[in-house]
């Protein structure tokens, strides 16, 4: 028999992640702070929670993926969060970009109540959500990784563990450090062949298979060139991730100049009124020119 899963969020990401369980037959109960974002996934055989604590105590494993570190604070630490409502023998699963030194306050407090903790953060965006392909970096006891591994391999195809608690967010930051300056490099490499009168799309077409290649590269530029700026990862919580990978390189005595200039790049979408915005829409910056 399928063990129960309980999902706290249901995001763009997040609510593909929840298809895949139920379609793979697991018995999924949901808690969101919006309910309407829930109610499709409730018609397609999930089961809705009033609260947190109501998702949580009947369930086998607790999968999380909200927006922000402080979100994971209150859902984890709250009064009736999960670490107050669980019990002996669950494992929590956070899969929300989020501070590694957080990862590793939840593993403390889970240990010391039974809990098994796996930090898991993914990349891949909704495309990797909906296509069951993303990337999951885990942080947490090995064993209790490879417990979690069948259930990670319903949604994810890149399935890596990386060591221990905190270990998976601090990858993801390194992940997204990557992505943060080669989204500039898209942005104007298809800049520069519009100004010098080539088709972009096609210039895409000899591009994208040789060195320069990358997963923004082919999956945003396309949008970048249709104006099609909805969000498979928000530009707010982009910025988010930004901020924590650039204070962890100071507590690291590491400089990251390209990071703090696509940082402040970003910072300026937010403030132009980018924030719900997929990160492709840094695009904008070059129009017009």
């Amino acid at each position: 028999m399928k063990k129960r899963i309980a999902f706290i969020g249901a995001g763009v990401m997040g609510a593909s992640i929840v298809r895949h369980l139920l379609q793979a037959g697991y018995e999924v109960v949901m808690f969101t702070r919006t309910k309407s974002k829930a109610e499709p996934l409730v018609k397609e055989g999930a089961t809705w929670a009033d609260s947190v604590g109501a998702a949580v105590v009947d369930s086998d494993f607790i999968f999380t993926m909200v927006g922000m570190p402080k979100d994971v604070e209150e859902i984890y630490f709250g009064e009736e969060g999960i670490l107050s409502s669980g019990r002996k023998g669950q494992i929590v699963v956070d899969m929300t970009t989020s501070s590694p030194s957080l990862a590793k306050q939840i593993a403390t407090a889970a240990e010391e109540k039974g809990i098994s903790s796996i930090d898991a953060p993914v990349s891949g965006g909704d495309i990797g959500a909906r296509n069951g392909t993303l990337s999951i970096m885990c942080g947490g006891d090995k064993q209790v990784f490879e417990n979690i591994l069948p259930i990670l391999s319903v949604f994810g195809e890149q399935i890596i563990y990386q060591g221990g608690p905190g270990a998976g967010q601090h990858t993801k930051m390194a992940n997204q450090i990557a992505i943060a300056t080669n989204m500039i490099g898209v942005c104007e490499a298809i800049a520069y062949a519009q100004k010098a009168g080539l088709d972009p799309g096609v210039v895409l077409t000899s591009i994208t298979s040789g060195a320069a290649g990358s997963w923004s590269l082919t999956n945003l530029a396309p949008r970048m060139l249709e104006e099609d700026f909805a969000p498979g990862f928000y530009v707010k919580h982009f910025l988010k991730d930004m901020d924590i990978a650039l204070q962890e390189a100071e507590l690291l005595n590491l400089d990251l100049p390209g990071l703090q200039m696509a940082r402040e790049m970003y910072s300026e979408l937010i403030k132009q009124g980018y924030g719900e915005k997929g990160t492709q829409v840094l695009y904008k910056r070059y129009e017009g020119q």
